[in-house]
């Protein structure tokens, strides 16, 4: 006897979103534990000389950021990588989570959502992540390698922007996913287009432009940072009103 998949998903992005960490965070922390200490200090230099420099161009696009961001990562090797991704969650990022978050996404999984996560973060980052959450699909991106050395490319498709509502359509497509019963959760506005490939699009602890968007259109805004446990008030209405989820 075979399960059906849902027919309808929950799309999140992650930096930002659901935790406080970015890419930014996650590299300085490879860099800090290099096991070169003279090294360690060179690349942690460097990333602290850059932040503006990075500010600025994720600002003007996330794409052109995510490509000149990752050739950071270039002569890294794939097992120090991956061997420090367990410490990276335990130390960086699993406190940076935002209260609200676990929540949120179990709420979604129990209102027969397909928990999706689409976001620009590397894989070897991510499986520390997953086994927290429990997303059913992940989508991201992934470093190139050659002889386990990291070239900083990244393999294509680069996940950004109008990649990601792409990504999402085909994803659709492939599953019978329908995207108009399905969200999607982010806080930038560079995933306007992967909050409107879905028929529910939330403004997720948005910066000041996406809030402003959001009100323009009428999207619901949800703080998933500081949510006391067992409070579900700042769910989306769609996800608080269970009649209404389940015309969805």
């Amino acid at each position: 006897m075979t399960t059906e998949k849902p027919s309808k998903a929950a799309f999140f992005d992650l930096d930002g979103t659901l935790l406080s960490c970015n890419l930014v965070t996650t590299y300085a922390y490879y860099a800090r534990n290099d096991r070169s200490i003279v090294k360690s200090a060179y690349q942690f230099a460097k990333v602290l000389f850059t932040v503006p420099i990075f500010f600025g161009l994720d600002l003007y696009s996330r794409t052109l950021f995510n490509e000149v961001f990752f050739r950071a990562y270039k002569g890294m090797h794939r097992d120090r990588l991956v061997g420090l991704a367990d410490d990276l969650f335990e130390v960086t990022l699993k406190p940076s989570i935002y209260s609200g978050s676990k929540a949120l996404l179990d709420e979604t999984r129990a209102q027969g959502y397909r928990n999706v996560l689409v976001t620009g973060a590397l894989g070897f980052t991510i499986r520390p992540i997953d086994l927290y959450f429990g997303f059913d699909e992940i989508i991201c991106n992934h470093l190139q390698f050659q002889n386990h050395v990291a070239t900083g490319r990244v393999m294509p498709p680069l996940v950004a922007e109008n990649e990601k509502a792409t990504i999402i359509r085909d994803y659709a497509v492939r599953e019978g996913i329908d995207l108009t019963r399905s969200c999607a959760f982010s806080d930038s506005t560079s995933d306007i287009p992967m909050l409107t490939a879905t028929g529910n699009p939330v403004a997720t602890n948005p910066t000041r432009r996406l809030r402003k968007v959001a009100l323009e259109r009428g999207w619901p805004i949800v703080t998933l940072k500081d949510q006391g446990s067992g409070d579900t008030s700042y769910f989306p209405p769609f996800l608080r009103n269970p009649l209404q989820a389940a015309d969805r």
